[in-house]
């Protein structure tokens, strides 16, 4: 066992990099984009407000392997050719941007409306309110949820395999057609995933500990 271990580790390792590659990257552009749709669905204006919507029904209503698929082989027929890597990383960062935005449009929802009268009573407009006054306490708000989600990110980059990209799963998948064992060769890679997943949702759990606001209220000397 400790010789396949050996012979595996740089292709496994190599996989890791890249899965860790493609959470870190599609979660940067997912918090992005979920940013952006959570601001233009709370928008007043409704010519911006319906298509937003329209786009993340859309999105959340199918599957994220049908959208791997779609961005890898049917964008081509119009013209749009992306690499492997791109269309990962475009392909989670969709699926998780539509995702997220509800998570920003619930923790926004979530402050205070005196929040926006007091800005208002002190002359700050629609634009300077969200940026300076309710994004500060909606991140705050957010930030649990979203750590679960980032663990869930790296989960679903399995589903990358299914367009040749090698990440962790990819190579696990090409280690075990070479070698046929599949029991060793699968059991390693459950165990890495294992061993990057568990740390992270324990610092999730933290993180919900760390912003609960009853926690703090609970805490608070009378």
């Amino acid at each position: 066992m400790l010789s396949d271990l050996r012979a595996w580790a740089p292709d496994l390792w190599a996989g890791v990099q890249l899965t860790v590659f493609l959470t870190c990257g599609s979660m940067a552009l997912a918090l992005v984009l979920g940013l952006l749709l959570a601001l233009a669905r709370i928008s007043p204006s409704r010519a911006l407000r319906l298509p937003t919507v329209l786009f993340v029904e859309l999105i959340r209503g199918s599957p994220l392997l049908l959208q791997l698929f779609y961005i890898y082989y049917v964008l081509p027929l119009i013209g749009i050719r992306l690499t492997p890597i791109q269309a990962g990383l475009a392909g989670l960062s969709i699926n998780y941007g539509a995702y997220l935005s509800e998570v920003f449009r619930a923790g926004i929802a979530a402050v205070d409306r005196g929040q926006w009268e007091a800005a208002d009573a002190l002359g700050l407009g629609r634009g300077w309110t969200m940026r300076l006054v309710v994004l500060p306490q909606a991140i705050r708000i957010v930030v649990p949820p979203v750590g679960n989600y980032f663990v869930s990110l790296f989960k679903d980059t399995a589903l990358v395999s299914t367009i040749s990209i090698a990440e962790l799963m990819f190579r696990g998948q090409l280690i075990a057609a070479d070698t046929f064992k599949y029991m060793r060769i699968y059991t390693v890679v459950f165990g890495i995933y294992l061993a990057i997943s568990i740390p992270a949702s324990l610092a999730v759990r933290y993180l919900e500990r760390r912003f609960d606001p009853g926690r703090k209220l609970q805490n608070r000397p009378p």
